[in-house]
C-alpha cells in the first residue's frame, strides 16, 4: 500500500479502504455510463499539464469564489458547473477544480453524489481535497476496521442534460444543394387536409435515381425551410440551418404500380405543384409504352414540434448518443460572432438559449469551450461638445459554451449573462 502523504493521514470522513471501494464503484459504474455518454474522452495534453501544476500548487485564494465553502457534500441534481462554480470565480476552469484533487478524482468526468469535497486554505493558496487534513502527523496505519458508505452510481453531469439534450436532435447545418436531395413529403393519407400531426400517415418520395426504401435505417427526423446562416462579418453564407419540425417511421418503401397507367394518356415526368396531379394528359406523339405510376413510400408521423406538410424533408435519424461536455478554455484564439439566435422569430436569446455563431471545427471550436460573451459597444453622438460621432467599448456579458460544432458553424448555450445576446455580438476567449 502507498504510504500516505500528511495530507492524506487521518481522514475524518473515507478511510483508505473506504476510498478503494469508492473507486471500485466508479470504475463498475462508469463503464455503462461512459460507453453512452463518452466520459472516457480525451483530455488534452495541455489541460492535464494544468491540472498537476494545481495539483501541487494549488491555486491562488484570489482564483476562490467570494463564497467558496469549507466544505461540500455533492447530491444529485448538482452538475460539473455548479460544483467548479460554488469554489472558484469561473466555473469553466475546471482543470483547476480536477487538479487541486487530483490524488482522489483523476477523471474530472467521474464525480459522484455522495463524494465529500473540503476547502483547504494554506498561505495564499487553497487546495480542494475528498478529505480533511488536521495537519502534520505521523503516520496512521489504517485498521481493518471499514467504514463503507456507497457512491451514487450514476456520475454529475457537466450542465443539466435537459438544457441540451432535447436540442440535440433540432438544428441541421447542411448546404443547400444536400438539403434539396432528402426525400420530401409529398401527400397525406387524408386527402383533404394540408397539416399533419402526430398518429397521422402521409407519403414520400425520394429524389430522381434514389427512391426511399425500407431497409435498416427507418427512423427520420422532418425538415423544412433551410434557412441561410450569414456571417456577419463576411457576408459569405456559411450554411443553411433547416428548421426541426418532427419525427417520422418509414413503414414501406417506394414501388410502382402493378398496372400499367391507363392507355392514351401520358403523364410527363415532372409536374409543377401548380398543377394539378389528377389531371389527364394527352398522348404524347410518340407512345412510350406502358406507364408504371410511382407509388411513394408509407410514413407515419411519430413526433411533432410543429405541424408537418407536404413539401418538409426527411433525414436519418443518427444513433442517440450523449455527450460529455466539459468545460474548458479553448486551445485556439477565439474571434467570434453572433450569427443567429434559435428559434422562430426570435430575436434575442438569454440564459439556457441557444446562439449560432460564425466558427467551427476548421477554426478549431470544439464541444465544452467557454467563450466569453460581449455585447457591441453602440455608436452614438458626443453631445457635450462638437456633437462628434462616436464607437462606445463592447461590455463583457457573460459565458457561453460550445456544444454542437459544424464544420463552419457552432452552436453555443447561454450562460450566465447580463443583457440579451443578439446577432453580431462578439465571443472571445474567456480571460
Amino acid at each position: 500500500m502507498k504510504k500516505p502523504s500528511p495530507h492524506q493521514t487521518r481522514r475524518s470522513v473515507l478511510t483508505a479502504s473506504l476510498l478503494a471501494t469508492a473507486t471500485a464503484t466508479a470504475l463498475a459504474a462508469s463503464t455503462a455510463w461512459g460507453a453512452s455518454w463518452g466520459v472516457n474522452s480525451p483530455v488534452s495534453a495541455s489541460q492535464r499539464s494544468t491540472a498537476q501544476q494545481v495539483a501541487h500548487a494549488g491555486v491562488p485564494l484570489s482564483a476562490l469564489a467570494a463564497n467558496a465553502p469549507d466544505e461540500y457534500t455533492v447530491r444529485r441534481g448538482d452538475t460539473l458547473w455548479g460544483i467548479s462554480g460554488k469554489f472558484l470565480r469561473s466555473p469553466w476552469r475546471w482543470p483547476e477544480l480536477w487538479g487541486m484533487n487530483l490524488d482522489d478524482i483523476r477523471n474530472p468526468h467521474l464525480i459522484y453524489p455522495g463524494q465529500q469535497l473540503y476547502l483547504e486554505r494554506v498561505g495564499d493558496r487553497a487546495f480542494l481535497r475528498s478529505s480533511r487534513s488536521v495537519g502534520p502527523a505521523p503516520v496512521v496505519r489504517v485498521s481493518p476496521r471499514n467504514r463503507v458508505e456507497m457512491l451514487d452510481a450514476q456520475p454529475l453531469p457537466t450542465l443539466e442534460p435537459g438544457l441540451i439534450e432535447p436540442f440535440l436532435a433540432e438544428p441541421l447545418v447542411v448546404d443547400d444543394d444536400s438539403f434539396g436531395r432528402a426525400p420530401r413529403i409529398v401527400a397525406m393519407a387524408e386527402k383533404d387536409r394540408v397539416l399533419m400531426a402526430r398518429g397521422d400517415r402521409a407519403y414520400a418520395r425520394g429524389p430522381e435515381g434514389a427512391p426511399l426504401l425500407h431497409g435498416s435505417e427507418n427512423d427520420y427526423r422532418v425538415f423544412r425551410n433551410a434557412v441561410p446562416l450569414i456571417d456577419p462579418q463576411t457576408e459569405e453564407v456559411l450554411g443553411y440551418e433547416a428548421q426541426y419540425v418532427g419525427q417520422a417511421h418509414l413503414v414501406r418503401g417506394e414501388t410502382r404500380s402493378e398496372e400499367p397507367w391507363e392507355e392514351n394518356t401520358y403523364i410527363p415526368p415532372y409536374i409543377p405543384e401548380s398543377g394539378d396531379v389528377n389531371r389527364t394528359f394527352d398522348m404524347a406523339p410518340e407512345d412510350p409504352g406502358p406507364v408504371y405510376l410511382p407509388v411513394p413510400a408509407t410514413i407515419d408521423i411519430v413526433l411533432t414540434k410543429e405541424e408537418i406538410q407536404p413539401g418538409d424533408r426527411l433525414l436519418p435519424e443518427p444513433p442517440r448518443t450523449y455527450r460529455s461536455y466539459v468545460p474548458r478554455a479553448p486551445e485556439t484564439e477565439v474571434d467570434a460572432r453572433v450569427v443567429s439566435v434559435y428559434g422562430n422569430a426570435v430575436r434575442y436569446a438569454g440564459t439556457h438559449q441557444i446562439v449560432a455563431i460564425n466558427r467551427g471545427l476548421d477554426d478549431g471550436i470544439a464541444s465544452g469551450d467557454v467563450l466569453a460573451l460581449q455585447s457591441g459597444g453602440e455608436r452614438t453622438v458626443d453631445k457635450t461638445a462638437g456633437r462628434e460621432l462616436m464607437q462606445l467599448p463592447d461590455e463583457r456579458n457573460g459565458l457561453g459554451m460550445v456544444f454542437l460544432p459544424f464544420d463552419r458553424v457552432s452552436y453555443v448555450l447561454v450562460m450566465d449573462i447580463t443583457r440579451p445576446v443578439q446577432v453580431g455580438d462578439k465571443l472571445t476567449n474567456p480571460n
